[in-house]
């Protein structure tokens, strides 16, 4: 398994996220935010979704229009295609399972998050993900994978091994909205679900 390239928590989070315990801390800690300038053109924050016990946690991109105005990761074509992947490929519930975005807040014109946002937005995940505690995370397409991989490999190389993020199993794979361009793809994204499949039933 392959070790991911990450900072040292401390480095990252403030004293009052370090000091959260659950995820409406964390929440609470965003507040209005501010942090970077996509701030301006939100219409609400899309913190995450599902299970604070989950096994399971996907991590995409970032909101887009509809998640946006609804303040709830994935519910546009690209997330009920993800609703599909867990309900009829992995036979799970989408409310056992946890969603949320490497940035909070939708990016103008859906374009790609810029690395200033990412930074203001990378501790939130990582305070979620720690309190969380999940045993498999699957990264969804490339800023997910690469930002918490902490590397620049493309996600058509990422795929499909497995990488230890700060003690959890990681699996990237391809992104939904990929996915909705390119449908003949979606056989390597089922291969990588199996293996996550795999990992849940395995003894911890």
């Amino acid at each position: 398994m392959r070790k991911a390239e990450t900072l040292p928590a401390e480095l990252l989070l403030s004293p009052s996220l370090q000091q959260a315990t659950t995820l409406d801390d964390v929440r609470r800690d965003i507040g209005d935010c501010q942090r970077c300038k996509l701030a301006g053109g939100r219409t609400n924050i899309v913190f995450g979704v599902g299970n604070p016990n989950a096994q399971l946690m996907f991590v995409g991109e970032g909101p887009g229009r509809d998640e946006d105005l609804k303040a709830e990761p994935f519910v546009g074509r690209a997330g009920q295609l993800l609703t599909e992947i867990i309900t009829k490929g992995m036979k799970m519930r989408r409310e056992d399972v946890y969603i949320a975005n490497v940035i909070k807040c939708r990016p103008p014109e859906n374009r790609n998050p810029e690395p200033d946002e990412i930074s203001a937005c990378q501790p939130f995940l990582l305070r979620q993900i720690e309190i969380i505690r999940p045993k498999v995370i699957v990264a969804l397409g490339t800023f997910a994978a690469q930002t918490l991989l902490g590397q620049r490999t493309p996600i058509s190389r990422l795929r499909g091994h497995w990488y230890d993020y700060r003690g959890t199993k990681l699996m990237p794979t391809l992104h939904p909205a990929y996915l909705l361009r390119n449908p003949a793809d979606k056989r390597l994204v089922w291969e990588d679900i199996k293996m996550v499949l795999r990992e849940l039933e395995s003894p911890a």
